[in-house]
């Protein structure tokens, strides 16, 4: 039994290399679809034998690849005054569109409150202290009016600072105009209407107060429902009392397209007027620094806000904002730098002129540093080389 079983193996063992010897050629492995990331010969488009390629040698470990360098966002760009302008814009939001007021001649002062102001509650017009400020650029000792302060402050600027003559000639500042002074302005409107455009588009921010108007005005309403009639003039609806406001749901704020922070803020803003720790009386009589300590204590309303609706809506024009970043990147390019230079070399920190060199810049143009910062916005829409 053993020999025939030695003799099995040895015929096993011999019959091995032979059966290895003809065995066909193991089959290819399917070509991928997909494109190698290893190194290899080039394979022609048409799918036939490698073209010629020099032999590289295989790399070691590959080498980590390195994160690009993230690109900081800019900061969200602050309104410019075609959307600041909804701040001092009252709601038309009827059929009958509003006609525009006749100018009236008034006594004006660049350090006062400008604005005719209406009551938030009554919307009556609040009769504002009238201090007589004399032209410091006539030697008659002429008095400023709304009628003249405009032409009063371009004739200052220029003085001071001869580069300002092409900006004014090829732009109207309608804001302290004649006609801008007119303008019948609700503060609590005006207010709310800045808290609805934080962080939005000018047009977003429009949609958004029209359908907050709409909360409060009824269509379907009978014409003697009292509330329509204190909602509309002349076919027109009224922007809320600060009674309504106050008394109604966050959650009915809301469908207007209000954030719940908005919502809160307006809200907050309106209970301070209903309970006369705001009034039109006080924003037309009190100093800039005491409207600007009350406003920025309120929820909702930060220094910029606050500046905005001082130089928009009272029509305050000695309000220079710091912290505007259109008006600081017009006062570099008005100084003659390189903007486009500037943000390059900034790494994403988006400086082009420190606060301190703003201010120094801006004090010179004192008492008319509103109308200064308004022509700032419109340093980039002028051809800046006309004014060397």
């Amino acid at each position: 039994m053993s020999t025939r079983r030695s003799a099995r193996l040895s015929a096993a063992a011999e019959a091995k290399p032979l059966a290895e010897a003809i065995a066909p050629p193991p089959s290819a492995a399917p070509k991928s679809r997909k494109r190698k990331a290893a190194a290899g010969p080039a394979v022609s488009k048409e799918g036939g034998s490698p073209t010629t390629a020099p032999e590289v040698a295989a790399p070691s470990t590959p080498n980590k690849r390195r994160p690009k360098a993230r690109i900081a966002e800019p900061p969200p760009a602050t309104p410019t005054p075609s959307n600041a302008k909804l701040i001092g814009e009252p709601a038309a939001l009827g059929t009958t569109p509003k006609p525009k007021p006749a100018a009236v001649r008034r006594l004006a002062d660049p350090n006062a409150t400008n604005a005719t102001l209406l009551s938030p509650e009554t919307s009556r017009v609040v009769a504002s202290k009238e201090v007589e400020f004399l032209s410091p650029t006539k030697s008659s000792g002429v008095k400023a009016t709304t009628a003249n302060i405009l032409d009063e402050a371009c004739t200052h600027l220029i003085k001071i600072d001869p580069r300002m003559e092409p900006l004014i000639k090829a732009n109207h500042c309608r804001v302290f105009s004649p006609e801008g002074l007119t303008e019948k302005i609700d503060p609590f409107e005006s207010l709310c209407s800045g808290i609805i455009s934080q962080q939005v588009s000018g047009a977003a921010a429009k949609a958004i107060k029209q359908r907050f108007v709409g909360l409060f005005f009824d269509d379907t309403s009978s014409a003697s429902d009292a509330n329509t009639q204190s909602a509309t003039t002349s076919g027109r609806r009224r922007f809320p009392h600060p009674s309504q406001v106050a008394a109604t749901k966050l959650e009915t704020l809301r469908t207007a397209g209000l954030s719940q922070r908005k919502a809160e803020y307006i809200q907050g803003l309106a209970e301070k007027f209903a309970a006369g720790e705001l009034s039109a009386q006080m924003l037309a009589d009190a100093p800039y620094e005491e409207v600007l300590e009350k406003l920025t204590a309120v929820r909702g309303l930060g220094r910029w806000s606050v500046e905005m609706f001082a130089c928009f809506a009272l029509k305050r024009m000695d309000v220079f904002s710091l912290g505007d970043l259109g008006v600081q990147r017009g006062m570099a390019a008005f100084v003659g730098r390189d903007i486009a230079k500037l943000k390059a070399s900034k790494g994403g920190k988006w400086k082009y002129m420190s606060e301190k060199e703003m201010e120094e810049i801006a004090a010179r143009f004192t008492p008319y540093r509103s109308v200064f910062m308004w022509y700032m916005w419109r340093v980039e829409e002028t051809d800046v080389s006309t004014m060397e």
